[in-house]
């Protein structure tokens, strides 16, 4: 019993420590481009006109945390619409890429799970704009836009204070490195105990790896306000456990931060939990549709 346990942790530690330099490669490259172009591009969501879901899609596809919480503060000020707000979302994948980047085998996969997010991010936004809400997302009056201000304000900073993202670009990287290697750890050490005690098949059978009621399962745990989720779902997705379709469906759904702070600052609770439905179920269906296409191809 000893000798499986002390296998699994070598193997655990000998993936996750083979995996760390080129995550905090990964971490630095992302958050020089944050720094020189994230205020910039936050900026143009809000005052982007027609080519705002786009955008929108585009800037979700960065993996930063930032940008989801962003979108929920603009959205919350009635400079976006819904659709721009849930292109961001269904774009966002939290901690995947540099997940993916960071494991040899997940290089390969990067660019068709790019390419399908920004597909569906488009897709997302233009129908939740052109059929679900319709409605513009415009303030009532300049005085109601500017009682919101302090408060997004403070949720920003809170959320750069909760993602590292204050101290220089070398901080933050080892900051978002450490947190993300930790959650990595704790990932591949359930999973490595799970494929040694029952087996591979096993453990895609518990996760509905290839049925149509995976992607139900995945874009749910994708909810969940974290980037353990995304490292999760990423990490079975390279280990070939999770289809390309569960993976889609729990990275679209996991908005990271952003939907946390959207309840937190939007008034209109009903039009979050719709938003929030809308998402969940966009994601499913694109789960199952990626899958149904793969079958096909």
């Amino acid at each position: 019993m000893w000798d499986t346990v002390l296998e699994i942790l070598e193997e655990t530690l000998h993936h996750g420590l083979l995996t760390l330099p080129f995550l905090f490669g990964a971490y630095l490259l992302l958050e020089w481009i944050e720094h020189r172009t994230g205020e910039k591009l936050r900026h143009s969501l809000g005052h982007a006109g027609k080519y705002s879901v786009p955008l929108g899609a585009a800037i979700g596809l960065v993996p930063q945390c930032g940008f989801s919480v962003a979108a929920s503060n603009l959205y919350a000020g009635r400079l976006i619409s819904a659709g721009t707000l849930l292109a961001v979302f269904v774009a966002t994948s939290d901690e995947a890429i540099p997940v993916l980047l960071a494991n040899p085998a997940g290089g390969t996969k990067i660019l068709p799970l790019i390419g399908l997010k920004f597909a569906f991010a488009l897709l997302a936004g233009y129908l939740a704009d052109l059929v679900f809400f319709r409605r513009k997302n415009t303030a009532a009056c300049a005085h109601d836009h500017c009682d919101h201000d302090d408060e997004r304000d403070e949720a920003t900073h809170e959320l750069c204070k909760h993602c590292g993202c204050e101290g220089g670009i070398f901080r933050s990287a080892l900051h978002h490195t450490a947190e993300t290697f930790l959650f990595l750890l704790i990932v591949l050490l359930v999973i490595t105990t799970a494929t040694t005690l029952i087996g591979e098949e096993a453990l895609a059978k518990v996760l509905l790896s290839g049925s149509i009621f995976s992607p139900f399962l995945t874009a749910l745990i994708g909810l969940i306000p974290n980037c353990a989720p995304s490292v999760l779902i990423s990490e079975l997705f390279v280990e070939g456990t999770l289809s390309l379709g569960g993976a889609i469906a729990g990275l679209s759904s996991g908005a990271g931060l952003g939907i946390a702070m959207l309840f937190k600052i939007n008034r209109d609770k009903k039009k979050n939990l719709q938003i929030l439905l809308y998402l969940y179920l966009f994601a499913v269906f694109a789960g199952i549709l990626t899958d149904l296409v793969c079958k096909l191809l």
